[in-house]
């Protein structure tokens, strides 16, 4: 039973950060793919069917958290706390001024919008790989299975290298979406940007990893990390391959493999460790310690069972609703 909440909970997070992970790539690329306020507007319209529900894989993921590992989701909240809510602020900015900027008629109100949004993907998308590295380098877990990040933790090489190629990525991600999704100028500005930030992606994964090896950096399973990185070096540039022949859908279908693959590789590189103790090995806290009991789990599988599939179906039923391009609609 654990062993299945720990694949649901990867799966969740995988989710989220494939499908959330074009909301923040497509909210950096507004300045440059949405150069007058007509383009602004039809990169949001691009975007608005889905950001709203692709939040959803987060609520499932604190839900999986609270009900299957409740032990986890104390440690890790607590201990990454202030991380955790700049992360949610700026989610909720973010969210909000996608939502306002169409109602405001000053140009003023919009460039504070635009700001806004930015900003609401940059910070969620340097954060998640900056977590991503901090999970990878471990945590200062000390006893009493508590830990307190220090400057020194984030703003560790290695794991700011990690936040940055974050950044990159989703930047290819989101321009592939819109490539995918805009038409005109739109689309082929963010064909551009994203095939210029595929190719800094592959060599900030690769620079990462050789920094990860220079600062001693080794997860429980290196050689799943080495795969991993292999990986994601080749897909972005499979992505911005695809993008120069013309191919949008292949080039997203590329990006979002890439997107997918930094929760795997947290995770198989530090199994069974949920968190690893940089501070005492001998803290470190595997997938059995932190999960409920067995009682518990067998509880929750019946909703587990149950949500999953109205999740898949709603993602796939809003693809399929909003498969034709957006023009822009008077609410953005």
């Amino acid at each position: 039973m654990e062993l299945f909440w720990l694949s649901l909970l990867g799966f969740l997070l995988t989710g989220f950060y494939v499908l959330a992970g074009y909301d923040y790539g497509t909210q950096l690329l507004l300045p440059q793919a949405g150069r007058d306020e007509g383009g602004r507007r039809r990169v949001l319209a691009a975007l608005g069917p889905y950001f709203f529900g692709n939040e959803v894989w987060l609520v499932a993921v604190a839900g999986v958290l609270f009900g299957a590992f409740p032990l986890l989701e104390g440690t890790l909240l607590s201990g990454l706390y202030p991380l955790v809510v700049l992360l949610l602020l700026a989610l909720v900015a973010g969210k909000a001024a996608v939502q306002l900027r169409g109602r405001s008629r000053s140009a003023t109100a919009r460039r504070v919008w635009d700001v806004l949004i930015v900003a609401g993907g940059a910070i969620p998308a340097f954060l998640m790989g900056t977590l991503i590295g901090l999970l990878l380098t471990g945590v200062p877990l000390r006893g009493h299975h508590g830990f307190v990040l220090l400057p020194g933790d984030v703003l560790h090489p290695f794991v700011l290298l990690a936040g940055v190629t974050g950044v990159l990525l989703l930047i290819g991600h989101g321009g592939a979406f819109l490539a995918l999704r805009a038409t005109g100028e739109v689309a082929g500005r963010a064909d551009s940007a994203a095939r210029t930030a595929l190719t800094w992606a592959a060599a900030a994964v690769a620079g990462t990893f050789a920094a990860g090896l220079a600062l001693g950096v080794r997860p429980p399973n290196p050689l799943v990390a080495a795969v991993a990185t292999m990986l994601l070096v080749v897909l972005p540039l499979a992505g911005r391959t695809a993008l120069r022949h013309g191919r949008p859908g292949r080039a997203f279908t590329a990006t979002a493999a890439a997107v997918a693959l930094p929760v795997p590789l947290a995770g198989l590189s530090t199994f069974p460790y949920m968190l690893t103790s940089s501070a005492d090995p001998q803290h470190s806290l595997t997938y059995t310690e932190v999960a409920a009991d067995t009682a518990t789990l067998e509880t929750l599988t019946a909703f587990g069972v149950v949500l999953l599939p109205v999740m898949l179906g709603y993602q796939a039923f809003s693809w399929w609703a909003f498969r034709d391009r957006p023009e822009p609609p008077g609410y953005f």
